[in-house]
């Protein structure tokens, strides 16, 4: 596949996540959109499926090879991960812990947040529960 349609399916994949239609999410992926992807704004789709907390996309992305840790943007996002906690999308959270999401992985390439800071900060008890029975340590 050339870089320019690379790059076209990319961003489709990217709004088809945004909107949360699963359908053209599947339909982009079986035509060769890759799962491990950005768009132009360097947002993935796997963590616009996880910041948005739809567990459904998050595991259909990661079955199609996106990788958990994978952090999104450039300085403004950070990691899936990080992402659905901050929210307290807890069945997100789970997809990616399922799939080998670090629970310990500070986003803003290690200097950032963890998730475990995202979910207590929230105010989030199931989802820092489930990052710490995932192996979450809070940070002194």
């Amino acid at each position: 596949m050339n870089r320019r349609r690379r790059k076209k399916l990319s961003g489709r994949l990217v709004d088809a996540v945004l909107v949360g239609d699963p359908v053209r999410v599947r339909a982009l992926l079986r035509s060769g959109a890759p799962a491990e992807t950005a768009d132009a704004a360097g947002t993935t789709p796997l963590y616009q499926a996880a910041v948005n907390g739809d567990a459904g996309l998050v595991r259909s992305l990661l079955a199609a090879g996106a990788r958990p840790d994978t952090e999104s943007g450039i300085g403004s996002e950070g990691t899936p991960l990080c992402g659905a906690a901050c929210w307290g999308y807890a069945e997100a959270v789970r997809a990616l812990l399922e799939h080998g999401a670090d629970p310990n992985l500070a986003e803003d390439h290690g200097t950032g947040w963890t998730p475990l800071d995202w979910a207590v900060h929230g105010g989030h008890g199931e989802t820092a529960d489930l990052l710490t029975a995932a192996g979450a340590v809070p940070r002194r």
